[in-house]
């Protein structure tokens, strides 16, 4: 029987689904009633938690419900107020994550840590490095290395260099890692949300591989139909306490996104046409050189009308970053030129580009988005400290700028006790809401969006594509993009694909599935049948 809460399939702990007791066999990790409090704020709240040795076990809900915190305690990252953490039917007590990991935690991270400069090898044994007689036993850690990989199918090199590896191949580095220093559960938060389809598909195969020896899998996602699909079991978190477990089995992704937010999944499709025929962008033979000379954006020209989303599709580190650096004045040009309406902006500031009407919601919100240790007023006027309701003559109207604060928390649901709030103490989605709603307030007559669902759950999600759209219907342009196919698709009017710094295909979104979008994205398919 259903626990009060839980989904139809759903299970309270006792008899497992499929109907085997599990009550002489202890859980690989349990919490019981684990609170953690911030200034302001309880993050979590007599959460309960179980997870069998050897399953795949996902976590759900919303942004700020409380998954990282919690996942932070047990990686010993954070100590709960309240609550006991046992591991194999044994309390622990964890001060450091070296703790965590001396006990067989190990944790990916959603934004990876790795050094591009080092090999696989070397970023592997960093910090764990085996010696023989005092100095570093590089065949140890080559033997170790290839025995994981071949174990777990993760395909690695260990003299490559980082940063000449795809995200798919940098995850299983990171995998590779945490298992190199014994970890028998790993935690892996938002572990596709930069990964193309066949990227998934391969780091799933990995996922049973781990679960066939053994191992545990604590799985952190937003995307329902992928945790339905990888997941043996399910834990839904809602406003900091557990409110259900379910059976994927019998369990719809409409049901799990009812119980995190009470409302049905979003979609972004959008197929009525606002495009007009005014440009607002113009990229005419845009190139980007590296010092050393190699063309990291390599001749792009598109152009963005009012009214439309251009869609922009692409492996991260295809250049798509640097085209959008290149955008906002942020790093030189080569060649080319950049044209917003009628002036030539190519020799422009980025302060003078954004005051031309140029919003940005950057891909990376915490190197480019925010200044961390600063509360949200300050964050909300960040690019814009030019500009009402920022100033008032020649001077910072902070009156004005904490009340405009107060006003985007109401508007797009950013949750925090306050404008005085320090950017660090809020989720990841509530951070990306409040840089959406800095920039939708000043509406641009460009907004370059980059990632902008990225890390946020199926409620922020719908609120942004909706502003997305409602913006493109008012005659906004938008530049998108993203690794979130569905959302390219459905959004976009136009949608290209970047290929080493080239845009190698130009696609009618309206007859394309995120497979086929996928191939392009790889270079599987070529530019036949392209608009």
């Amino acid at each position: 029987m259903a626990t009060p809460g839980a989904l139809p399939g759903s299970t309270s702990g006792g008899p497992e689904p499929g109907g085997t007791s599990t009550a002489a066999v202890p859980y690989a990790v349990e919490l019981r009633g684990i609170t953690k409090r911030f200034p302001g704020v309880v993050a979590n709240r007599d959460i309960n938690l179980r997870v069998r040795r050897g399953e795949v076990h996902a976590i759900v809900g919303e942004n700020g419900a409380g998954k990282s915190t919690l996942m932070k305690i047990l990686y010993g990252m954070y100590r709960p107020d309240e609550g006991t953490i046992l591991l194999d039917g044994t309390p622990v007590t964890f001060r450091s994550p070296a703790d965590a990991i001396e006990a067989g935690i190990g944790m990916v991270h959603q934004h990876f840590m790795l050094a591009d400069n080092f090999t696989v090898l070397e970023n592997i044994v960093l910090g764990s490095e085996p010696t023989r007689g005092g100095r570093l036993d590089l065949g140890e850690a080559r033997r170790r290395i290839g025995e994981i990989s071949e174990r777990y199918d993760l395909g690695l090199d260990p003299d490559v260099l980082v940063e000449t590896l795809g995200v798919g191949d940098r995850q299983r580095v990171e995998i590779a890692k945490v298992l190199y220093r014994g970890a028998r559960t790993l935690i892996l938060d938002e572990p596709t949300a930069v990964l193309v389809p066949h990227e998934v598909d391969d780091l799933f195969g990995n996922l049973g591989e781990l679960t066939r020896e053994g191992l545990t899998v604590i799985f952190i996602s937003h995307k329902l139909d992928e945790v339905r699909r990888v997941a043996d079991s399910i834990t839904v978190i809602r406003r900091g306490t557990t409110v259900g477990t379910a059976d994927p089995k019998t369990t719809t992704a409409r049901q799990l996104a009812e119980m995190m937010v009470g409302s049905e999944l979003p979609s972004p499709e959008t197929r009525e046409s606002t495009v007009r025929e005014t440009p607002v962008l113009r990229l005419q033979h845009v190139t980007v050189t590296t010092p050393e000379g190699r063309a990291v954006v390599d001749d792009v020209g598109l152009v963005a009308r009012e009214g439309e989303v251009v869609g922009i599709a692409g492996v991260e580190g295809n250049g798509q970053a640097e085209l959008v650096d290149a955008i906002m004045g942020l790093r030189r040009l080569s060649a080319g030129t950049v044209v917003l309406g009628d002036e030539d902006i190519t020799a422009w500031s980025t302060r003078a580009r954004r005051e031309a009407g140029l919003g940005f919601i950057p891909e990376d919100r915490h190197r480019q988005g925010m200044l961390l240790e600063a509360p949200l007023w300050e964050n909300r006027i960040l690019g814009h400290q030019t500009r009402p309701p920022a100033v008032k003559g020649h001077f910072i109207d902070r009156r004005a700028a904490r009340a405009d604060t107060e006003r985007i928390m109401r508007e797009y649901d950013v949750r925090a006790p306050g404008p005085d709030t320090l950017a660090v103490a809020l989720s990841g989605g509530n951070q990306q809401k409040l840089i959406v709603g800095r920039e939708m307030s000043a509406t641009p007559r460009l907004l370059v969006a980059a990632h902008p669902t990225r890390g946020v759950d199926v409620g922020a999600q719908t609120v942004i594509w909706e502003l997305l759209k409602d913006a493109r219907a008012a005659g906004m342009s938008i530049l998108l993009i993203s690794a979130d196919l569905d959302e390219l698709i459905g959004l976009s009017d136009t949608l290209h694909v970047m290929l080493r710094g080239r845009l190698v295909a130009t696609l009618d979104p309206a007859r394309l599935t995120p497979e086929e979008l996928g191939g392009h994205m790889t270079g599987a398919r070529t530019a036949a049948g392209a608009a």
